[in-house]
């Protein structure tokens, strides 16, 4: 393997490499040319591929340079040793004051001639390309994001823009959790989110010991005084010690030691602190003093004590205002508690497109981080759709040319068609060049190695997607998309615009957004804080204003971040109600689990569901099953009957004799089987109430109407009889009542 410094002629890939079209080896004559000069040229990235299976240089690559990255491994240790002082860790040429960007993994040093050769396409942000994949220096994490000069000389916008997404958002750049500890206790990657995400996260967190106090917010390094306050009453890290501050004032807050300076902010306002107190003091600024009843404060409304903590270096709440004008003190018990909602489920169960048509719904909008991730992962999906739908030509052209020859050797040799057929040419055959396309893009496919092309993709193959939408082999194997099993369903709605979705201008419509597929979270964790809406008639109204009086937290975990035996459940212990969420079309569908067995999905989902209700951190809480996909059971089971699932072999629908056609009914009745069947295995393991409902995802009315359920059941927690004159709560619980 080569080193970090090697010469890595491009990215992992290899392009087509056919000498009809002439296009790929012009592309790499031109790196070679624009090599020989040293002046800063200001050009998109070049990018050369290698084949994805192998090391071999693709064909027009001299052997020169194949010898000299297989001497570069011995070369790089003597670069220190022999090379000018601040040369570049390629060609070993400039100085100390010639600019260069550096690699976030390995420090190696690349210079304007070099770095797009070394470190190709980005995926991962300013990285060599075999340091891909490995975690960064974390000195270098203060810049991760932040472009140099010298790429807005080598890359256009967009492409700088998203070069920078890719290294701040990638899962390898991430931070570690378990290097971040907080009074003494280390992180989990939940913790760590919940941390980074809340209202007033700590600012540039890096590796490092800090101290929190819970109750008032204060944050800083361990050993040192406050430097920040952030959001309170997060469930991370262990209880503050009394030192953990290293303070000498002999008075207390909130159990740990205060500083010199702190003494002095709570002496200024008029805090009387004689005689070695300890002080209770909450995130708005009021306090009490310990054992005493009569609160005082809050000492953050006064203007001189912010001057006067900012001559002190202290720091101060960033909202001291409470934005609707009214006593912090006076807000009720549902204000003051965020309630939690755990979305989990199997593979391909629509968590996701559920946790996007709730930040659609209750208009939590998209950072332009996420946009432009998904909108990568949006190409990306497409040309993995056009390989499927490639590879699909390849084989309908080969029955085609079959069935010729058998139809050619039963006239015999002599007959007319056979000079016809000799070309071998059939109405699924493309040009030269675009057949040159397709072989290499079903062998990126093939190899895995899709997502890596990107985003260097969408400038250096959108013209070949154009052509081959319009060729007629591509569009007749388009009509035939139907017969390709691996196609999903949802590719129909991208392909049809695939010319548009390939260019580099191309913006993601919330609509493409809930559409597109595997746009999780880098670590598989996803969370938004979210209101309901008021609602008019029980109809949805644009423009409608959020209910301030409840909020709530949507975490999506995907399934292979669960661990096994679902281990890390346990970070959920402060979650008040778990969302199980089930695809009513899996009963016939197949998946290889962590073992690389094959098993049925739905068989799979209920051992997931025994395995997450069985977990004794999730004890007690509230579980509502949603069965999703219900628009296409009936077409479904028109098709496969529910039956092909071994856990649904005795369901068996009285049809009426007037109508052998499955019905709608029919349909209905197999969702009220399915969640019986699921009552009863909850049932059995906790002796409680499963909730269900029914649910499209696609649908905004009907993921509302889940989540407006699923707050119903949280209230009636509090208050059993609340839901007798709610309208919407006596429908819900009739539904879900008919099910067990």
């Amino acid at each position: 393997m080569d080193s970090p410094h090697s010469d890595t002629t491009g990215s992992v890939l290899s392009s087509p490499s056919v000498s009809s079209s002439g296009v790929f080896s012009q592309k790499r004559a031109d790196i070679h040319n624009n090599e020989t000069t040293t002046r800063h040229v200001k050009r998109p990235s070049a990018v050369t591929f290698r084949d994805p299976e192998s090391c071999d240089m693709v064909q027009g690559e001299s052997n020169s340079n194949y010898s000299e990255t297989q001497s570069m491994h011995a070369a790089e240790q003597s670069i220190e040793r022999n090379g000018k002082k601040g040369s570049c860790y390629r060609c070993l040429e400039g100085n100390q004051f010639t600019e260069k960007e550096i690699c976030i993994v390995c420090n190696a040093k690349y210079c304007c001639k070099c770095v797009l050769r070394a470190m190709g396409s980005m995926p991962e942000g300013r990285k060599c390309v075999t340091c891909i994949g490995k975690k960064i220096n974390e000195s270098r994490r203060a810049s991760l994001g932040k472009c140099s000069r010298l790429l807005k000389q080598l890359l256009n916008e967009l492409e700088v823009k998203q070069a920078m997404s890719s290294e701040k958002t990638c899962k390898a750049n991430q931070l570690p959790p378990q290097l971040v500890l907080i009074n003494g206790e280390p992180l989990n990657q939940y913790k760590l989110h919940v941390l980074q995400t809340c209202q007033n996260p700590p600012k540039k967190l890096k590796p490092g010991r800090y101290w929190y106090d819970k109750v008032s917010g204060f944050w800083g390094k361990e050993g040192d005084g406050p430097c920040l306050i952030i959001t309170a009453q997060l469930n991370v890290g262990g209880r503050i010690k009394a030192k953990a501050s290293n303070g000498n004032a002999k008075v207390l807050v909130n159990d740990r030691e205060i500083t010199r300076k702190e003494l002095w902010m709570l002496q200024f306002a008029g805090v009387n602190c004689e005689g070695k107190p300890s002080f209770w003091l909450s995130a708005d600024g009021s306090y009490q003093e310990e054992g005493q009843k009569n609160e005082k404060g809050p000492i953050w409304k006064k203007t001189r004590i912010k001057l006067f903590c900012a001559l002190l270096s202290l720091p101060v709440p960033p909202n001291v205002a409470n934005p609707a004008g009214e006593d912090v003190s006076q807000r009720t018990l549902e204000q003051q508690v965020l309630l939690k909602l755990l979305l989990v489920g199997y593979q391909k169960s629509g968590t996701s497109t559920i946790y996007k048509q709730a930040k659609i719904l209750y208009n939590v909008p998209f950072s332009e981080d996420e946009r432009q991730n998904i909108k990568l992962k949006i190409q990306c999906n497409l040309y993995g759709y056009l390989a499927i739908l490639l590879e699909g030509r390849e084989r309908f052209e080969e029955e085609v040319l079959l069935e010729n020859r058998k139809l050619q050797f039963a006239d015999g040799p002599g007959s007319s068609g056979g000079a016809s057929q000799i070309d071998g040419k059939t109405k699924y055959s493309l040009s030269p060049r675009l057949k040159a396309f397709s072989e290499w893009l079903v062998q990126v496919m093939v190899s895995g190695n899709l997502e890596v092309i990107f985003p260097a993709a969408t400038r250096e193959y959108a013209p070949f997607i154009q052509k081959l939408w319009n060729d007629a082999a591509f569009q007749a194997t388009y009509n035939r998309r139907h017969e390709l099993q691996m196609l999903p369903r949802i590719a129909t709605y991208f392909l049809e615009r695939a010319v548009e979705i390939s260019r580099t201008d191309y913006e993601p419509s919330d609509m493409d957004i809930l559409y597109a597929e595997g746009t999780q979270s880098s670590n598989g964790l996803s969370s938004m804080e979210f209101s309901f809406p008021t609602r008019e008639r029980e109809s949805f109204i644009d423009g409608y204003q959020h209910d301030p009086l409840a909020r709530y937290q949507l975490i999506r975990l995907h399934p292979s971040s669960l661990g096994a035996s679902c281990k890390w459940v346990g970070m959920f212990e402060d979650i008040n109600m778990v969302l199980f969420c089930v695809s009513l079309t899996d009963y016939d569908e197949f998946w290889l689990d962590s073992n690389g067995v094959l098993i049925n999905k739905m068989v799979a989902s209920k051992q997931l569901f025994e395995t997450i209700v069985s977990h004794p951190t999730l004890e007690q809480k509230d579980f509502l099953l949603i069965l999703n996909k219900a628009d296409l059971l009936l077409e479904k089971m028109e098709e496969v009957p529910l039956t092909r699932c071994e856990w649904f072999h005795d369901f068996n629908p009285v049809i009426s004799h007037h109508n052998n056609n499955l019905t709608a009914s029919v349909a209905q009745r197999a969702f009220h089987y399915i969640a019986v069947k699921f009552k009863r295995l909850f049932d059995s393991l906790t002796h409680s109430k499963l909730y269900v409902c029914m649910v499209t995802g696609l649908e905004p009315d009907s993921v509302d109407e889940a989540f407006r359920y699923a707050r119903e059941i949280l209230k009636w927690d509090h208050n059993e009889n609340s839901f007798i004159n709610n309208e919407f709560s006596t429908t819900t619980v009739t539904e879900a009542s008919t099910t067990s």
